[in-house]
């Protein structure tokens, strides 16, 4: 579990963040979603501890991040396992030395061990045969597998997801929504989500956090979103037209 109490960022007069009050649960997807601009990236970025916020603390299973020693930060983030909006490959290594980079970076295995994880956490997001080619050499669908793979070899405790269905068509964002979703749960992981995509967050968004300017808005499950009266809320998640229809026909 994650816990965000009394969260505020600033940089120089612009206030960012102001008083997040949060908690994430363990074993579910918990998913961040607001406007472009609206501080959710900041949010992550205070809660993985690459921003330090003004006001406030951030819990990793009780223990305070912020006022934790640096070798105790250290800990904690080899916890943590995170997949990036691009993916964020590297474009000069294969797909098997991608997986095996924070391995050999944090791991204390041998090779023969490291090895072992790496073709095991491709297997699990169903990428075999596929080793020794390059990122390039794939579809985006596969690159955001890979990371995810590359994200979950050190086993983490916590996992973190910015925008995982950017530039992936319909069907296979469902399938990356699906996968985040099992692994969260066989791996018992805290896992954090920053979407846009409304789609994702009624596939795979158990526990929901609507940032509005920096505040913490509204909270609750995909079915309260779909029954909130809430005005900021609704004219985001309605904003397509799409979502609406939903609920429209939910009251029928």
């Amino acid at each position: 579990m994650i816990e965000v109490r009394g969260l505020s960022k600033r940089f120089g007069r612009t206030q960012v963040l102001t008083d997040i009050n949060a908690v994430f649960q363990k074993g579910k997807v918990n998913q961040v979603i607001g406007k472009s601009g609206s501080g959710k990236s900041v949010l992550c970025k205070c809660i993985v501890g690459l921003f330090e916020p003004e006001e406030g603390e951030v819990l990793y299973d009780g223990r305070s991040f912020h006022n934790l020693e640096l070798e105790q930060k250290r800990q904690v983030r080899q916890e943590i396992g995170m997949l990036f909006q691009s993916s964020a490959l590297f474009d000069s290594l294969t797909v098997l030395e991608n997986v095996l980079f924070p391995l050999r970076m944090f791991g204390t295995m041998d090779e023969a061990g490291m090895l072992d994880r790496a073709h095991l956490c491709l297997k699990r997001v169903n990428i075999e045969g596929k080793d020794r080619l390059f990122p390039s050499e794939i579809s985006g669908g596969m690159q955001k597998r890979v990371g995810i793979a590359r994200a979950i070899a050190m086993n983490p405790r916590y996992l973190f997801v910015d925008e995982p269905n950017s530039g992936l068509d319909p069907q296979t964002s469902i399938l990356i929504d699906n996968l985040i979703d099992e692994l969260t749960a066989e791996y018992d992981m805290t896992t954090i989500m920053i979407t846009h995509d409304m789609n994702s967050v009624m596939e795979a968004g158990d526990n929901i956090l609507f940032i509005h300017e920096g505040r913490a808005w509204w909270k609750g499950s995909r079915e309260e979103l779909l029954r909130s009266d809430n005005k900021e809320l609704n004219d985001f998640i309605f904003a397509s037209g799409l979502m609406r229809k939903v609920k429209d026909a939910m009251k029928r």
